[in-house]
Order: C-alpha cells, then structure tokens, then sequence
C-alpha cells in the first residue's frame, strides 16, 4: 500500500503510520480497540481490506419478500440487511415476482445453501388461504425462523407485526375529528391476515365512534388488489355511494384513490379526504403528501434480526406475536369534511 493511503488510514484512525502497517501486516503489539478503528477507517476510505483481515461472515440469513414494487419491501429489506450486515451475518435477499421463482422454490434454495435462518416478510403466512404446513416442516427440522406481518397459530417462532387494528382505528378517529361520516375503505384481499384486521379495526370503530349498524359499514368497504391500480379501481364505486373520505390499506393503494378522484374533477383533501398505510419513502413528497399510518419499519426489522440471532443461538424466544404500534403522520391528503 502507498505511503500516502497509509497517511490517509493513519488521519482517519487517529494513529501513526507505523500502527497502522502493523494492523494491516498483523503484527502483534496493537490494541483491539486500535486494530478495529485502522479496519474501520479502512472500510470508510473504501480501501479493500487485506485477505487475510477480511470479516468472516457468520453465516447466511434468507430475507424473503414478496416484491419490491411497493417502497415499503425495500425499507424493510434495507434496515434487515444493514442489522444483519452489523451482526456479521451475509444477507440473501429472495424476491417473488408472478413469473419468477415461488417462495418455495427460494426456501430450498436457501437450504441447499446452508442458511443459519430465514426472515419471511409478508409471505405465504400472511395469506389464510394458502398452505401453512410448509412451515412447520422448517420449524421441525430446527431452522431458526422469524416472521414479519402475518401470524400462524400453530406455529412455533416468533412473529413481529405492525398492528393493522390499532392502525384503523388511528386512521378513522382522525377523520372522524375532522367531520367525515361517510368512510370508505379500500383495501387488498380479504384472505391475507392483514387485511382482515384492518377490516375489524375500520369495522369496530366506525360502529362505535358513528354509531353504524354492520349493513351501513358493509356498503362502506371496497376490496380489490393492493397496489395503485387496486386502489384506483375500488374508488370508483365508492366514490358513486358519495363517500367524502377513504382509508387505504396501503400508501399505494391510496395513490390511486386519489387518481381516480382526480379524474372525476374531483380535488384532495377539498372534496375528498385520503389516509393511508405504511408511510413508504417519498410519501411526504407526493401531492398533496399523504396522511397516512406510519408502520414503525426499522423497530420491526430490528426486532425480527435480534429475535433470529437468539433463535440461532440457542436462546429461547417467545414463540408469541410481538405487535409494534404504528403512528398517524398528518400531512396534507386529509381536511375537514364539508
């Protein structure tokens, strides 16, 4: 290595050039504490590390994700695979697409690969209709395994989620203060977990805050398929039964929303109140920036990494759902009702 990237290392580190040849020819005489910060100014001026001082990684965790079209995966991949990174584990990410590989055919890849563990977000578990006994097959072969947005009963690991109830009710109360009393709901499929609480949430407090029977919510609720073009689809009718403000159950979902009001004439928040759910990146940048229920993204994906380096450890974990509560961000998609 030249004298004058030796100089640089030396300026970042804080020490002489002669510590830091010693640290990268592994000469002994250095302090632990000395030898991390050479390594780390090192890393920082983007100077390769010698072979032989290169981290060893502790082994391969799978993050498997349902895709990265909606900004909220790839929030979650980059705050699991930077924790994931820190703790010296190497980061596989297995993304699904309709016309790529299964969630099945990335498991046995992983296993083939001889991953340490497996981080499942928003998979086949959070789907009721699909079929759960794949998990229970890794979980009996000891493979330490986390989930993240979905829960299986019979299932012995640990589940991390954002609570959808809690998350309703925040959006609807918020609303409601505002003077709405015809609200809608879009969301995804009703056969996916998620989507079911959020219903419940939306359904136990419009009747409780507005006094609606379950006939007058029912007329209220528009399920299609997650995503803007879902969202834009299950505006319309219930934009036809006079609604003066819909709760999304994405941020995605409720762009389109507001493109299907917009295309009616129709101005947000002015004749139309939109929330919606997730708080992606860039949301605060939309227009106008959308009201929505923030998922508490880097608790959860710090959660789901601590809990699977116990399970990889050895050390028992509570085998139970672990709900993190999600915040209302009040931006400017959301105004008094009229």
């Amino acid at each position: 290595m030249s004298r004058a990237r030796l100089a640089d290392i030396a300026v970042k580190a804080g020490v002489s050039e002669a510590t830091v040849s010693r640290v990268l020819n592994g000469k002994p005489g250095v302090s632990e504490d000395t030898r991390q910060a050479v390594l780390t100014a090192l890393d920082v001026l983007g100077f390769e590390r010698p072979s032989r001082l290169r981290r060893r990684s502790a082994g391969l965790v799978g993050l498997v994700m349902p895709e990265l079209i909606n900004p909220i995966f790839p929030a979650f991949a980059q705050v699991i695979e930077s924790t994931l990174s820190q703790r010296g584990y190497t980061p596989v990410l297995c993304t699904q697409s309709p016309t790529g590989a299964s969630e099945d055919e990335y498991v046995e890849m992983l296993l083939e690969r001889g991953v340490s563990g497996i981080i499942f977000v928003s998979g086949l578990h959070a789907d009721t209709g699909a079929d759960h006994t794949r998990y229970q097959a890794l979980v009996e072969r000891n493979l330490p395994v986390v989930f993240l947005n979905g829960y299986l009963p019979g299932v012995d690991a640990p589940f991390i989620s954002s609570d959808e109830f809690a998350a309703m009710e925040l959006a609807v109360s918020h609303l409601v203060a505002l003077g709405h009393r015809r609200i809608g709901f879009a969301s995804g499929a009703e056969r996916f977990l998620v989507v079911q609480r959020k219903l419940a949430g939306y359904r136990t407090t419009m009747k409780a805050q507005l006094g609606l029977s379950d006939a007058d919510v029912d007329e209220l609720v528009e399920l299609s398929m997650f995503g803007v073009e879902g969202g834009a689809a299950a505006a319309q009718p219930l934009l036809d039964k006079g609604v003066s403000a819909v709760v999304c159950g994405s941020d995605m979902m409720a762009l389109g929303v507001i493109r299907a009001a917009r295309q009616r004439g129709l101005s947000v928040p002015g004749d139309l109140s939109v929330v919606g759910y997730d708080d992606a990146p860039m949301m605060e940048f939309t227009d106008p920036p959308l009201t929505t229920v923030r998922q508490p993204v880097n608790a959860i994906g710090l959660a789901a990494v601590q809990a699977l380096i116990e399970e990889i450890r050895g050390h028992a974990t509570p085998h139970t759902e672990f709900l993190f509560r999600p915040e209302l961000v009040v931006r400017g998609s959301t105004g008094p009702s009229h």
